[in-house]
């Protein structure tokens, strides 16, 4: 397999105005492959954003280097689209206006532009919608749109971070089936951040655990459970025994976490 990301030995400080520095990560390595849908989990702030931000040419690395396809990323890199938690649609435009904003940006004509953002909102189907503003539409169908708009653009790889996070449990079930079957037809190249364990492994072909601050690979696990992962899955005996794997890496982190805020001075 060829990797796509790979993350060489990187530290990530931050400077703080009073007070010792913080480093999120510290001396993390990973390799994600092209077309692997890999998902990140691990305790609040052990640097699960901060290294997405690396992949996406937002922040730099204190030390080590972050790549794409072999090359060092120093700067914004388009081939790599962030989806956030937050919706992040621009409220003054339609659905459609939305999606076609990052293909406007490219400098695409109107009339491809109109055709592929089109394509990309019957996909995440949202047909019949096109012409509403966010304000006219649920959270889990501002997140589809914003998934549009990600994939209208091609990116290479889709850095997703906790993006059904918001969504309630049935719309997050499903826009997870969703984002499956496209990345199944697509074989993007997916990284994906989340909180929850399930969603991990529905998800992911492997499941990268991080440590407590400062972040580093603690395990990576591989999830061989059958696809097409529905719902039903959940209810197996191999998915009980992976659970309580990953679990297991997991729960010593959360636990420091959690020591560690009950043990800091009070700000």
């Amino acid at each position: 397999m060829t990797a796509i990301l790979t993350a060489e030995n990187v530290t990530k400080t931050y400077p703080i105005r009073a007070g010792a520095d913080i480093t999120a990560i510290s001396n993390l390595s990973l390799e994600v492959n092209e077309g692997e849908f890999v998902c990140i989990v691990g305790a609040s702030g052990c640097g699960k954003s901060t290294l997405l931000n690396m992949f996406a040419g937002f922040v730099q690395p204190t030390r080590g280097v972050v790549k794409l396809r072999g090359a060092p990323i120093t700067d914004i890199e388009p081939r790599c689209g962030m989806m956030f938690q937050q919706y992040a649609l621009f409220p003054w435009k339609t659905l459609i206006k939305n999606v076609e904003f990052g293909l406007e940006m490219k400098g695409v004509a109107r009339k491809e532009r109109r055709e592929r953002a089109q394509h990309f909102i019957d996909l995440v189907q949202l047909s019949g919608f096109e012409n509403r503003y966010p304000y006219e539409l649920s959270g889990g169908m501002q997140q589809r749109a914003s998934l549009a708009r990600l994939l209208a653009v091609d990116p290479e790889v889709l850095l997703m971070d906790e993006p059904f996070a918001a969504l309630d449990a049935m719309t997050r079930q499903v826009l997870q089936e969703e984002l499956l079957q496209i990345q199944e037809r697509s074989h993007k190249t997916i990284l994906f951040i989340t909180h929850n364990l399930d969603e991990a492994l529905v998800l992911a072909d492997r499941v990268v655990v991080l440590s407590s601050r400062p972040g580093r690979v603690k395990a990576v696990i591989d999830n061989d459970l059958p696809r097409p992962r529905r719902a039903s899955v959940q209810l197996s005996k191999e998915y009980s025994d992976l659970k309580a794997k990953v679990w297991a890496e997991v729960e010593d982190e959360v636990t420091k976490h959690a020591q560690s805020d009950m043990l800091a001075p009070a700000m």
